[in-house]
Parts: C-alpha cells; sequence; structure tokens
C-alpha cells in the first residue's frame, strides 16, 4: 500500500480536550499532508509535536478525531498492517532517538539495514563521511555526543523504504553546517522516493528548501 496522503480530521491530543489551545495549523482543522511534499512543524514545547509523530506512526492512538491514510480511518488498522507500514511506507526518528548505547553508530545503523536491505554498505559509508562521523563509526553510541548520536539516528531512519519520513527535532544539538548536511541527505533520499518529509522543531528547524511551514 502506497500512503499518496495523510489526513487529519478535528484531531486534538486528549490531553488538551478541556484546555483552550492556541490556533493551531494541525489540531482542530481539517489538514493533508501529500507525499512529495516537505513539511516544517514548528510548536513551542508541550504543544503535542511528538505525540503527533506518534499517532501517524501508530504508536499511539490517545486523540480525538480522525487520522486517515489514503481516506481510511487508520483506527481501524491491526497491528500486522501497522508492522507492514512502518517496514514499507513510515519512518520515523523520535526526539529520544532510541538508539543502543552499547552498539557501535555502525551497528545501530546496520542492525535496521539488516531487517530492510534497503542501501549497500558503500552508501552508509557515504552517508557517515557527509555527516562528519566517520570516524566515529566504531564508537558506542553511549560515548558520542548529542550531535553525534543525532546524526546516526538520521542515517539510520533513512535505511529502508518509505512513503513519509518523520523527523522529531532532528537538529536540535546540529550547528548549521551540519544541519544543512543533514537536510540535504534527507531531501535527497526522500526525492529519489518521490517522499514527503514531516520534520517538527522547538527552535532550531531542519534547513529544507521548499518546505511548507506549518505551527502547532
Amino acid at each position: 500500500m502506497e500512503i499518496r496522503e495523510i489526513s487529519f480530521t478535528g484531531m486534538l491530543p486528549r490531553v488538551f480536550v478541556s484546555e483552550r489551545i492556541p490556533r493551531s495549523d494541525v489540531w482542530r482543522t481539517q489538514l493533508t499532508l501529500r507525499k512529495g511534499e516537505f513539511y516544517r512543524v514548528e510548536a513551542a514545547s508541550g504543544a503535542g509535536k511528538s505525540s503527533m509523530c506518534s499517532y501517524i506512526y501508530g504508536a499511539r492512538v490517545d486523540y480525538e478525531g480522525t487520522l486517515a491514510f489514503n481516506g481510511d480511518d487508520v483506527a481501524a488498522f491491526p497491528m500486522e498492517r501497522w508492522q507492514e507500514l512502518r517496514r514499507r511506507n513510515l519512518a520515523y526518528l523520535p526526539q529520544e532517538l532510541s538508539l543502543f548505547p552499547e552498539l557501535t553508530a555502525l551497528q545501530n545503523i546496520e542492525l535496521k539495514n539488516s531487517l530492510t536491505s534497503h542501501v549497500g554498505t558503500e552508501r552508509i559509508e557515504e552517508w557517515l563521511h557527509e555527516l562528519g562521523i566517520d570516524s566515529r563509526r566504531d564508537y558506542p553510541v553511549g560515548r558520542m555526543s548529542i550531535g553525534q548520536q543525532q546524526r546516526v539516528g538520521i542515517i539510520r531512519a533513512l535505511c529502508q523504504p518509505f512513503d513519509f519520513i518523520m523527523l522529531d527535532e532532528p537538529v536540535s544539538h546540529l550547528d548549521e553546517e551540519n544541519n544543512l548536511k543533514a537536510a540535504r541527505m534527507i531531501a535527497s533520499e526522500a526525492r529519489r522516493q518521490n517522499a514527503g518529509i514531516i520534520t517538527t522543531s522547538v527552535g532550531n528547524p531542519l534547513l529544507l528548501d521548499e518546505c511548507i511551514n506549518l505551527k502547532l
């Protein structure tokens, strides 16, 4: 199943139902995210950006309203369908990264790629070099800086096919130069797959060109 569009209809995290929330381009609206387009969601801390990503990924269901893929309400999807979507259609880099600290940078990346067989070893090495962490490829992730860990997480997230890739504050600890390098890499892979990008930020956004800005 190809995900051509993701739509929100009157969605809101249940924790916000009894609260008065500021104007949002996402919550309590009709919003459609289309494959092949790039979206930057900017929000204050606690506005629900991580929740939004988790809803799209099927990791959480504590929301009001309707979330649909190609017009189909995802609330009816069985776990088997979600598992397939996560293998073939949805890539996700959570804010907490979810890396294995005792494994090296390369082992973390290869663990994901071994499940998908999506890219070759040479391409992984090129990505490590492009993001300036090839010299840290054999370091345990737990001994790396947060910025280095974010770059490992970005490479790992790209090691699968996807219609949409979600990146929750992926460059919060990167300087502008490394931010630009990461943005070019992500955008290049997304364009190669004609995929959409959904990235969030609370102040240091991924520096994508031709990006649709949304306020949460």
